[in-house]
């Protein structure tokens, strides 16, 4: 948005130039089709590596790791926002659209960045926050110091209160992070927030608003970023005729009307959007935020509109066979009506890791496995199988690199690391704990600094100490101890994309009957396949050669909690 900085101008035209073609050996779609079966590894750039070593992760320290992530082997880096912020919800309150975080580096530290990134073969996609800014964004406090009704405020979504002297709120909205949606100003009018105060909500209908971000878009397209990844996707169009509905009332709208949430016209925006990326070669793709029912997802992720949208239903659902045949069936019907490809994620910043999710049993009421009331516990109810939990993630995680489509990783889940629970609550930073204490515990605890070193001060991180508290065991799960280790996390997540890129072909699935329970199996184009045992017992293997497996082989007989792949004769 407006006053991206000194360096704003600064920014190279590389439309219909080619820039971002990354080509890299192996048989993944090369140019305008790189995403649609890409690896994506989600980084939160304040948590992966210090450079500077005041605690904070920053730009050069992703730099530095580049070696790792290009060993790794994904295609693509997902940065979490990097733009300057308050954080007051870890960086998704943004002050400035077009510039770079003061504490994480500067325009011209994301340049090396980003030409680092691409020499190892990786494309970098940008998060991108435009349902809400923040509450220090220039256009924010201009609202703030002009009348009401003056076209600052009309930026953002202003209402006159209820009732006498307009004390009450104008509707009894609450926000997704706890208490009132609506924060009222020193001259009686309320703003609309649906997450923080200090996130102020966008006003979508404004056409300055929407003539800002295609110019956000540009000015990062135009620095090499290859896609963008839209925070909170269902949010932007909104419907606020008075007099607004109640809560209780808004459960009564249907598919596409309701006021806040997946209005049909929000997709107006994303065509707009879909020909600023076609302006690129190849074009800027985008991956949609949208917590949609599967059969509203599909439009987002249409080739006139964004491209792509996230599926979290393997996200939440809880460890089962039936379960996961369900969804992979659906997402990939899904994905073939919106002639997208479908993505697939277990962890990222917002949600427990899954390697404790998995580790806990699933609730007497058979919800899923979110972890929010072991979280509560302090991590002592009920008790987590560590060992389990990450025997099951492994399992998993192999399964999913196997489907067709996109695969998205959480920096540290390729360490098998998982949620911290120790950090004290005067150390705890997620709004979500603030607003809602003795409810939500928060997101913290997925977002630690991850361990790069056996010990030192923040497990090689950085020089000093780490903005949020690490754990003693990190040292055993850090990259230098699971380097020399070949059964580690690591390396299995290091081999199985080696062999991914290898073995990947059409985004074709045939499900095949195991013959045994809970097992899923199917076969992917190249007479290969990927067999997964969900347990109790051990199950044996069809003939073929044996791939790769998450955990040991010993005669053809595949253990409980584990997958193998497999090339069949």
């Amino acid at each position: 948005m407006a006053g991206a900085g000194a360096g704003a101008d600064a920014a190279p035209d590389r439309r219909a130039e080619g820039d971002g073609d990354v080509e890299r050996d192996g048989a993944e779609p090369k140019g305008a089709d790189w995403w649609r079966q890409a690896v994506v590894y989600q980084i939160y750039p304040r948590s992966f590596a210090d450079a500077d070593g005041d605690g904070i992760g920053d730009l050069a320290g992703i730099t530095s790791r580049i070696p790792y992530l290009a060993s790794l082997g994904v295609d693509a880096v997902w940065l979490s926002p990097f733009y300057p912020s308050a954080l007051a919800d870890g960086g998704y309150d943004v002050d400035d659209y077009r510039n770079v975080d003061p504490r994480l580096g500067t325009l011209d530290d994301f340049d090396r960045m980003i030409r680092a990134l691409h020499a190892a073969g990786i494309r970098l996609v940008a998060d991108l926050v435009p349902n809400h800014s923040s509450d220090r964004h220039e256009w924010f406090r201009a609202a703030l110091a002009s009348a009401p009704g003056s076209p600052e405020r009309a930026r953002y979504i202003f209402r006159d209160g209820r009732g006498p002297d307009g004390a009450l709120p104008p509707s009894d909205w609450q926000s997704i992070f706890g208490g009132p949606a609506w924060h009222r100003v020193p001259d009686g009018q309320y703003y609309l927030h649906l997450f923080a105060p200090q996130q102020p909500d966008l006003n979508w209908d404004n056409p300055e608003v929407r003539a800002d971000f295609v110019r956000t878009l540009r000015f990062w397209s135009d620095r090499g970023v290859d896609g963008f990844r839209v925070d909170v996707a269902h949010g932007l169009a909104k419907r606020l005729t008075d007099p607004l509905p109640s809560t209780e009332e808004m459960a009564g709208f249907g598919p596409g009307a309701h006021p806040l949430w997946d209005r049909d016209e929000v997709h107006d925006i994303y065509a707009e959007w879909r020909r600023v990326f076609q302006e690129y070669d190849p074009p800027r793709t985008a991956v949609a935020e949208a917590w949609v029912e599967p059969d509203r997802r599909a439009r987002y992720a249409h080739p006139e509109g964004l491209g792509q949208a996230f599926s979290f239903d393997l996200l939440e659902a809880n460890y089962d066979a039936d379960g996961f045949r369900r969804i992979i069936t659906d997402n990939l019907a899904f994905a073939r009506e919106s002639g997208s490809s479908t993505t697939w994620v277990f962890s990222n910043h917002d949600v427990v890791r899954h390697a404790t999710r998995y580790g806990l049993p699933v609730p007497a009421d058979g919800g899923p496995q979110k972890g929010r009331e072991w979280l509560l516990s302090g991590g002592t109810e009920p008790v987590l199988d560590r060992e389990g939990g990450l025997r099951r993630a492994r399992a998993a995680t192999l399964l999913m690199l196997a489907l067709p489509g996109s695969a998205y990783l959480y920096q540290g889940e390729e360490l098998g690391l998982h949620e911290v629970i120790e950090i004290p609550d005067e150390d705890r930073q997620d709004p979500t704990f603030f607003r809602n204490a003795g409810v939500e515990i928060g997101r913290d605890g997925c977002r630690v600094p991850i361990p790069w070193t056996r010990g030192g001060s923040s497990f090689g991180f950085g020089t000093d100490g780490a903005h949020l508290p690490q754990p003693t065991w990190f040292g055993a799960v850090s990259v230098e101890a699971e380097e020399r280790d070949d059964a580690s996390t690591l390396a299995l997540y290091r081999r199985a994309l080696a062999l991914r890129r290898r073995l990947q072909g059409p985004e074709q699935l045939h499900w095949l009957d195991a013959g045994q329970r809970p097992v899923l199996a199917f076969e992917r184009p190249g007479g290969w396949r990927a067999v997964m045992n969900f347990g109790p017992g051990d199950v044996t293997l069809p003939e073929g050669e044996l791939l790769l497996a998450s955990a040991p082989v010993s005669d053809g007989v595949l253990p409980a909690d584990a997958t193998a792949w497999l090339r069949v004769p």
